[in-house]
């Protein structure tokens, strides 16, 4: 390993400890760099989705019929508190779910405006200190939201404020995590790469109702706390050991470019890559090398935001995953309830229940992005599962409820659906946009596209669990499935130009053959 600057201090202490205590090193050093980058970044997003899923399990005892409990002995029920002295103030009023709502939507509208500002720092900061940073405040936002329990914390402004920042940091994630692994990683099988990579999402989910399962009828405080520093550890982990590029150690990336600057030392060096090989220059090797390379130093520069939005299907995706995200966030944000509302199960068997929804994710997203790389057609991947998403999501709603191996069924199939073209779009569609042909060797606008399509995907994320909270309050749960089913017919027409275009082009290519 070349030691840099930028390498971090865990890597280097391992590389002397190797140094010290082998005498002859024939691991392939590349190999163990991609697998621990896989496992950082995809033990990053677990985290970063953990901390976000408590909120929807704790729901279920902020606001909840008080009158078949038994009390404690220190509270006294009667006639005017009989149904609600079990309840959380302020969420003890008759539109407590829209309260809850405003709670989401506090969280993900910061998120949602915070994103497309974080894609533009990612290009210009080092990754591994803003993902460790994101994590570590993340961490503190979540413990913050907890510690109101012990604490008796009942303002309604506290709880907004520690969401709306909560939901500021935790857009250093989605960029920064995508962006690291498309560093290391090169395109052949992103797709199903990615898809793999990906259940981080429904795994961090199902920890995350787990963990605030076993708290949540004894102590819901914990149910935040817990994940809250369990993200925090997580963060300076990823400050000890991330190499957010292969420079950085003096590895090659997949696809080089013509020319990378490098600080070593004290001394000003540069990694240089000529047919295929890394060359370390410093300031006493000799020029002629430099003189070979090819003159791209006006390439590798930031994208705007009116540059990443006139990349070819930028748009269209951006707009597909707004409902697409508008649905799988609805289901994160308020299944649990659902499930407890329309079944009547206890708020523990609820939030386990649902991880059921995340496990169909997992499928789904490997589903997709092996569809993807076998087809070679992103948006027909997407459009396929967006379309029976559609009747499987009427299904669930009219016999989900009526006996557990069903909803079990139901909830699988939903999650597979669902989050199968949401998880496509936000990883192996926006990594393939993000190194668009047209934009040549400019590797500087991963992060920029990434972030204008999870930001436009989470306004629809912060749409739908509002529009939820206040449909199922005045209009009931089944207008909520038909608002979801609405959401997944838009999202599909959105990509009907892009299908349009991959099936022609499939078609030209048939006919070549």
């Amino acid at each position: 390993m070349i030691v840099t600057r930028e390498t971090p201090c865990g890597l280097k202490g391992i590389e002397w400890l190797l140094s010290k205590f082998t005498t002859q090193n024939r691991c392939n050093r590349l190999a163990w760099y991609k697998g621990g980058i896989l496992a950082l970044t995809y033990m990053s997003y677990t985290c970063y989705h953990m901390s976000r899923k408590p909120m929807s399990v704790v729901k279920n005892v902020l606001s909840r019929n008080c009158s078949g409990l038994v009390p404690p002995p220190d509270i006294n029920p009667n006639d005017t508190n009989n149904q609600n002295w079990c309840e959380w103030p302020p969420f003890d009023r008759d539109n407590a779910s829209a309260l809850l709502g405003t709670l989401d939507s506090a969280f993900l509208f910061a998120y949602a405006g915070a994103m497309f500002l974080s894609g533009f720092v990612a290009e210009r900061v080092n990754l591994r200190y803003y993902l460790a940073l994101g994590m570590i405040f993340s961490g503190i936002c979540c413990y913050l939201f907890g510690i109101a329990r012990p604490y008796e914390i009942h303002t309604l402004w506290y709880f907004i404020l520690v969401q709306i920042l909560g939901g500021i940091f935790q857009t250093s994630g989605w960029p920064g995590v995508v962006t690291v692994v498309s560093n290391w990683f090169g395109k052949g099988k992103r797709g199903l790469i990615f898809g793999i990579w990906n259940s981080h999402t429904s795994l961090g989910n199902i920890l995350g109702s787990l963990i605030a399962a076993e708290f949540v009828e004894t102590d819901w405080g914990l149910s935040f706390m817990v994940p809250g520093a369990i993200m925090g550890v997580g963060g300076f982990l990823l400050f000890l050991f991330l190499a957010p590029n292969p420079v950085d150690v003096g590895c090659l990336p997949p696809e080089p470019p013509g020319y990378r600057k490098q600080a070593i030392n004290h001394n000003v060096s540069r990694l240089q890559y000529v047919d295929g090989e890394v060359i370390l220059r410093t300031e006493t090797s000799p020029m002629l090398v430099v003189n070979r390379r090819t003159s791209n130093s006006g390439e590798d520069k930031p994208i705007g935001f009116i540059g990443a939005i006139r990349i070819p299907g930028v748009l269209e995706f951006s707009l597909c995953l707004f409902f697409a995200k508008l649905v799988s966030y609805t289901f994160l944000y308020w299944l649990p309830l659902y499930i407890a509302s329309s079944a009547n199960f206890s708020a523990k068997i609820s939030a386990d229940l649902s991880t059921l929804f995340d496990i169909g994710g997992i499928i789904g997203a490997v589903t997709a992005g092996s569809l993807s790389d076998y087809t070679g057609m992103s948006a027909v991947t997407c459009a396929g599962m967006l379309s029976l998403a559609v009747p499987m999501l009427f299904l669930y709603d009219s016999f989900g409820s009526i006996n557990i191996g069903i909803t079990i069924a139901l909830l699988i199939l939903a999650g597979i659906l669902v989050n199968g073209p949401y998880a496509l779009i936000t990883t192996a569609v926006s990594a393939e946009l993000g190194t668009h042909p047209s934009l040549g060797s400019n590797s500087k606008a991963l992060a920029t596209v990434t972030a204008i399509i999870d930001g436009t995907g989470s306004i629809g994320a912060a749409v739908g669990p509002l529009l939820a909270g206040l449909v199922s309050n005045w209009a009931g749960w089944h207008n909520v499935f038909y608002m979801l089913m609405i959401s997944d017919v838009i999202a599909l027409l959105l990509l009907s130009r892009l299908v349009y275009r991959e099936l022609h082009l499939w078609n030209q290519r048939r006919r070549a053959v």
